[in-house]
């Protein structure tokens, strides 16, 4: 099976949109013509876009189920009654169970919590946890980013008189838990942004639960602080679970990132003090790359539980000996997941897989915490909906995950195969899968089959979206000042991409560099001017770039390049064309 080729096309440009909010924003053609392109072509909107203020936050006493939360917590805090918190073990999930805590310690009430082991309580809540809840005396269970799909443990707990509070964000099942309340963006109530995480869940119910304290609207001072130190929590928490970057989560980014940046925990001080960033100025992209997978790789191969102490710790010797945990766990994520990257890469070139129109494979070598990154990469380089499963030898039902293309909804395909499966869940996306060993074969052909049902003729080539052509000369500094008016950059706004198109590679630049070569680094000229590029992943294609005796077209992100004080621009590639005439659709 050979890597897929990406179909490129160039966005469709309004241009008189671009020029009314050129002129209405006074803002510069290039950051005009990149609204319109998002589909903002209104003024009102486009300016809330690129000046996210707090103001605009959703009054959150309109997230459906907040009140009758908050009431309850609240009346938990004042009779001195045992809070627990039960959050998700990804990084949205334990930021979210971070502001709940601090909360309640911040007013005073007695609160721990909980976060499931990945391996050996699996996703969300149990109802092991439900019943050890009421043993050790606890008097009001909340979950955060999980609990939508609890009916049976929601069920346990009412019949123990056990009060739980379900907050999530997640795809609802046919029954609701039955819990004392739901909060849930997409309940029925009326909120208006759909996107939140389950941080930014966790942050609208608190903030509640201050109001409720403070008995109006604005909270005290030491509150309002104390909130917008969970405005940075929420940010981090919802940039990892890759939520759209719109409408309040953008307020979350912008405001959140700044305020961590600022006036940092001990905490994330010392998990940026170890990913070596300058927290003087930090980004979306800071977060997505560094500090979420830190964050997250506790809970894929180890305890999440770390993360929780780290984010709510007031100790700067822990806080430092958590964060070099954490960047220990993040190494040891890095090394599996190139591992069986390289081993699921051989399977589909050497083994029986080859034209299978979508992939699962299995190995009993494999990581259960790893797997879901390790599609995404399988999905991304062969343009099929791709599911991998730990086999492990002794385990009745295997845990697998999965990831899809546009397009393809993959819980809609799962739902094709669910008499093969013991259990699934997910959305369009991505999705986890259980299954017996003995069944996964029969899972791959229905899985394959589902897929062929809705594409008879083959899966469309995925599609690279570009900007705009733009010649070398053009990429200055100021070019890159004007873009970063459209930070936060993520989901549904990214980074922009541009092509340049009739480019030579410079003689001799090429190299292959970074960990068993798989990095790209080159210089490309236009004309007069040269500029150098960096290609991630693209090392073993350095033949393909020099195929056409060095003339290319590339694909990219400009980028800056601070060297010992200097600062320059660079193409950080994200697809290569050989030859000067690209194939664009």
């Amino acid at each position: 099976m050979r890597s897929v080729n990406k179909v490129w096309r160039l966005r469709p440009q309004d241009a008189s949109g671009a020029r009314r909010l050129s002129i209405e924003l006074k803002v510069s053609d290039v950051v005009a013509r990149l609204l319109a392109s998002r589909g903002l072509t209104d003024p009102q909107a486009a300016e809330r876009f690129l000046n996210p203020v707090l103001s605009n936050f959703h009054a959150p006493a309109t997230l459906p189920g907040v009140g009758r939360a908050a009431e309850l917590i609240v009346e938990a805090i004042q009779t001195g009654r045992r809070i627990r918190v039960y959050g998700d073990y990804d990084a949205d999930g334990v930021t979210g169970t971070a502001i709940l805590v601090r909360l309640v310690e911040q007013l005073g009430g007695t609160v721990d919590f909980h976060i499931p082991h990945r391996l050996d309580d699996g996703y969300g809540l149990n109802v092991e946890a439900v019943r050890k809840a009421k043993i050790d005396g606890v008097g009001l269970l909340v979950t955060v980013d999980c609990g939508i799909t609890a009916a049976a443990e929601a069920d346990e707990a009412r019949r123990l008189g056990l009060p739980l509070i379900v907050t999530d964000h997640h795809e609802f099942q046919d029954q609701l838990p039955s819990a004392d309340a739901i909060v849930h963006p997409r309940m029925p109530g009326g909120y208006p942004f759909a996107g939140l995480s389950g941080s930014g869940v966790a942050f609208k119910l608190a903030w509640v639960v201050a109001q409720r304290i403070s008995g109006a609207d604005r909270v005290t001072p030491e509150l309002r602080e104390h909130l917008m130190d969970a405005v940075g929590l929420a940010a981090l928490g919802l940039v990892a679970d890759v939520v759209p970057l719109q409408d309040e989560n953008r307020i979350f980014v912008r405001h959140g990132l700044a305020r961590i940046a600022s006036r940092p925990s001990l905490g994330l001080k010392a998990l940026i003090e170890t990913c070596k960033l300058k927290d003087a100025k930090l980004t979306a992209e800071d977060v997505g790359y560094k500090l979420a997978p830190r964050l997250n790789a506790a809970g894929r191969l180890g305890c999440a539980l770390l993360v929780v102490e780290l984010l709510t710790t007031k100790s700067p010797v822990k806080a430092r000996e958590i964060a070099e945990c954490l960047d220990g766990f993040n190494a040891q994520r890095q090394t599996i997941e190139r591992r069986m990257a390289t081993e699921a890469r051989a399977m589909l070139t050497e083994g029986p897989y080859v034209d299978d129109p979508a992939i699962v494979l299995a190995s009993p070598e494999w990581h259960q915490g790893v797997v879901g990154i390790v599609a995404g990469r399988i999905t991304e380089q062969f343009g099929k909906p791709s599911v991998l499963i730990a086999s492990r030898p002794n385990d009745e039902v295997s845990t697998g995950s999965g990831r899809s293309v546009p397009g393809v909804a993959l819980h809609e395909v799962l739902k094709d195969c669910e008499d093969v499966l013991e259990g699934f869940g997910g959305h369009a996306a991505a999705a986890g899968v259980k299954v017996r060993p003995s069944r996964i074969e029969a899972f791959r052909t229905a899985f394959a089959a589902s897929v062929t049902r809705r594409f008879p003729n083959g899966l469309p080539a995925p599609r690279l979206d570009l900007e705009s052509e733009i010649p070398l000369a053009a990429l200055t500094l100021p070019l890159i000042n004007e873009l970063e008016k459209l930070e936060p950059y993520g989901a549904e706004n990214p980074r922009p991409r541009f092509l340049a198109a009739g480019l030579e590679v410079v003689p001799d630049s090429a190299r292959r560099l970074g960990t068993e070569n798989r990095h790209l680094s080159f210089r490309v000229r236009q004309g007069s001017t040269t500029v150098k590029a960096i290609a991630f992943g693209m090392g073993e294609r350095i033949d393909e770039l020099l195929s056409a005796g060095g003339r290319c077209s590339l694909a990219f992100v400009p980028r800056v390049n601070e060297w010992q004080g200097r600062r320059s621009v660079e193409m950080e590639v994200v697809d290569l064309q050989a030859g000067s005439d690209p194939r664009i659709e």
